[in-house]
């Protein structure tokens, strides 16, 4: 007979409630983990601020920055999401990808959260090739970091 498997209460990846034999009140733990999935299934926050809005909208997302307060202090790096009128907190896990709507730009998680900047543009002058080579390496560099690149395979 096969060994009986042992479920944590939480998926591993985004910390989705799971069932458990008997519970009371599935439908809670059942819309919970859905709320969660349609609030990443765009994979993008509204924007990253350091304390909740005053009027969020159900299903708004945001990645909680420093110095986090009021509902999300202590709460650094995650991504809270408005449910039911709470305020339910993700921590991040290394390779997830975020659009930030107000910022306009792509996030990735890497021990923190972090963002490709844009290397300094070529300009005029005699030294152009050069510094055209440059800026293509900063480039190469800056989508590194944040994963879109990766090492060359050989």
């Amino acid at each position: 007979m096969p060994e009986a498997l042992n479920f944590p209460a939480t998926t591993p990846i985004t910390g989705l409630p799971l069932l458990v034999a008997g519970q009371a009140q599935k439908e809670f733990f059942v819309n919970q983990a859905l709320a969660i999935l349609d609030a990443f299934a765009p994979r993008a926050i509204v924007a990253s601020l350091p304390e909740p809005p005053s009027e969020p909208a159900e299903g708004d997302c945001f990645r909680v920055v420093a110095p986090a307060s009021q509902a999300w202090i202590g709460c650094e790096d995650h991504i809270a999401i408005r449910i039911g009128g709470a305020w339910h907190l993700v921590p991040p896990r290394d390779g997830m990808r975020l659009f930030d709507r107000v910022a306009d730009r792509d996030l990735f998680f890497q021990s923190t959260w972090q963002s490709a900047t844009a290397p300094a543009a070529p300009a005029g002058g005699t030294v152009i090739d050069t510094e055209a080579r440059a800026a293509l390496v900063n480039l190469i560099e800056a989508l590194g970091q944040i994963g879109i690149l990766g090492p060359k395979l050989l």
